[in-house]
């Protein structure tokens, strides 16, 4: 598996990191998704480089001009309901894009271990094409691993971008070894920070992607 972090080189995707990151900025939530937007408009953009293109032919009013266009047939997956701000920044470039949608959420298992339940998911089928899988935040890499997997039932694609926001070394480590370090597949992040707590979340990161997105959610534990 092939990691790019993206944060290695300076550009403006770093201004994007700065305001999602930013306690004050966070208090406005359309703030916060329009960034979260805006980081999947950059990667998307940097996923285009490496897509397969072929000359097509366009008529202009004055004449016929030759434009190298993507080939690939693309399917856009995201884990709800984080992913939707990063889905739709990716779906502004890929706008022709087949999109699929899944359900994961954390839970602990009888043995007090933490695991990652997948309820949900309508996907068109991915045999021969381009998948790309969006998830603003790979803390632990579980969820982005239940989420590809489930994707697999419906074909074989032929080639795999794993994309995030904000990951870590450990989620990092976790997917080359759960993906078997795979050839067809990339992980691009954003950013990747040092630590991941011992509730799993990342730090420094950002806080509850979804949550700031979206406003708090009620835990059926909690009623």
């Amino acid at each position: 598996m092939r990691v790019v972090n993206l944060s290695e080189q300076n550009s403006v995707l770093n201004q994007f990191l700065r305001e999602i990151r930013d306690v004050n900025i966070q208090k406005d939530s359309m703030r916060f998704r329009r960034n979260i937007e805006r980081i999947g408009e950059f990667m998307a953009m940097e996923v285009s480089k490496t897509l397969t293109y072929q000359p097509t032919e366009v008529q202009t009013p004055l004449a016929t001009a030759t434009v190298n266009t993507i080939s690939d047939r693309l399917v856009l997956a995201t884990i709800l309901r984080a992913g939707m701000p990063l889905h739709q920044g990716f779906l502004n470039i890929f706008d022709h894009a087949e999109n699929g949608f899944l359900s994961a959420y954390r839970r602990l298992n009888d043995k007090g271990e933490l695991e990652i339940v997948a309820e949900y998911m309508a996907a068109p089928d991915i045999n021969g094409k381009t998948l790309i899988v969006v998830d603003p935040m790979l803390a632990t890499g579980m969820s982005m691993e239940v989420g590809y997997l489930a994707l697999l039932r419906h074909g074989k694609p032929a080639y795999t971008h794993l994309c995030c926001a904000i990951a870590t070394p450990q989620s990092i480590d976790y997917m080359r070894k759960a993906l078997d370090d795979r050839q067809d597949v990339t992980l691009w992040c954003a950013a990747v920070d040092p630590v991941l707590n011992d509730k799993k979340y990342i730090v420094p990161g950002l806080g509850d992607a979804g949550d700031l997105c979206y406003g708090t959610k009620i835990h059926l534990s909690d009623r």
